[in-house]
């Protein structure tokens, strides 16, 4: 009977031996969208024994057009199940533990420590760097990947001495400097090959074939249909790490005032007049939004401003709070003397504060 891996067995510099440590390997992948799809579905198919699958997030119909382990009639159900259902599927001699959350600080290192080696498939500073130090306290090497419309980035992390994540990026950009996917947009196929580079320097690290991007950054325009390496330089100060941070939140040099999950709920029983803005794309509306709250995607926000009602106090809301956060700027710049404000942590703060209170799905 063929083995299913006869066609990487064969290969010169792998054969046996490597194919015995990817089934001994555990692989943690945190995300399973754009990038962490193409990652599972190579990893798994090349026999990697135990592969962790974090996310807590939904299908939803605009994931599709990157996200192509999914399919229509499965929007709306929690990406890890149809995930591990779909690759227990295309190889079920492997173990798949899926994780219905989001990496936190108080999960990341029960999580993390029972794996080899971690992917970064997340779409976020926060997450990044909450990988990064956890990486470090455990001595876990992580495979970090990262896109931009039509560029992306590839590297591997604290592997052998070599830099952290720390060491590319030092402290985490301000809220106005992140660029946001859901306004600025990205093309299918491009997570798709950031993501198979990632699985590419994971089956490297874990066999020690060929050579790792360990203390280089590959840069790659796919528009252009070009590519380059930046060498990275280790900083040992960062390693000397002693314990995770309560929070990942980037900060926001913003001036808008925010207000929070509790204080807003105040507000609405108390019957305060209020004008809410769910500035978020209409897929993650109907998943769960305030009522009353008003669908108003950031991405076509400006154009819709003359048309809002100026005597009421506004409350600009996201997922997060940084599409709230660039929201309520632009309602200031039209008029400096509004009364205006951003829900703090967005709809994330509220569903954890105040999880059936509200809530229109």
């Amino acid at each position: 009977m063929e083995n299913r891996y006869s066609r990487q067995l064969q290969l010169p510099g792998f054969g046996a031996e490597s194919q015995k440590k990817l089934q001994n390997a555990k692989v943690l992948v945190v995300g399973a969208g754009g990038l962490g799809v193409p990652v599972l579905q190579y990893l798994a198919g090349m026999g990697v024994g135990k592969l962790g699958i974090i996310d807590g997030d939904q299908i939803s119909l605009t994931n599709l057009h990157r996200q192509v382990l999914y399919n229509t009639a499965e929007v709306g159900q929690l990406k890890v199940e149809v995930a591990a259902q779909k690759l227990a599927q295309l190889n079920p001699e492997i173990q798949l533990i899926p994780y219905h959350t989001h990496l936190t600080p108080q999960n990341a290192l029960g999580i993390l420590a029972n794996y080899d080696l971690v992917i970064d498939a997340t779409d976020n500073f926060e997450a990044r760097y909450l990988i990064n130090d956890a990486c470090v306290l455990l001595g876990k090497p992580f495979v970090y990947g990262a896109l931009h419309q039509f560029e992306g980035q590839v590297s591997v992390f604290n592997w052998q001495g070599g830099p952290t994540y720390r060491c590319l990026y030092p402290t985490p950009p301000s809220a106005q400097e992140i660029p946001d996917c859901n306004t600025a947009g990205v093309l299918g196929v491009v997570p798709g090959l950031i993501g198979c580079q990632q699985a590419l320097e994971a089956v490297k690290v874990l066999t020690g074939i060929g050579k790792s991007l360990s203390g280089y950054l590959l840069m790659l325009d796919f528009l252009n249909q070009s590519q380059y390496k930046i060498k990275l330089k280790a900083n040992p100060e960062n390693q000397n790490i002693t314990s995770l941070q309560i929070s990942y939140a980037v900060a926001s040099c913003s001036t808008v005032p925010e207000v929070s999950a509790k204080e807003l709920y105040e507000w609405v029983k108390e019957g305060k007049k209020l004008l809410l803005l769910d500035v978020r794309e209409q897929d993650e509306y109907v998943k769960g939004h305030l009522q009353k709250s008003l669908l108003t995607p950031l991405s076509v926000f400006r154009n819709q401003i003359d048309q809002l009602p100026q005597h009421l106090p506004i409350v600009t809301i996201c997922q997060k709070g940084s599409r709230s956060q660039k929201a309520a700027e632009m309602l200031l710049e039209k008029e400096n003397s509004a009364e205006v404000y951003s829900l703090a942590g967005g709809m994330e703060a509220w569903l954890s504060q105040l999880p059936n209170k509200l809530v229109v799905q």
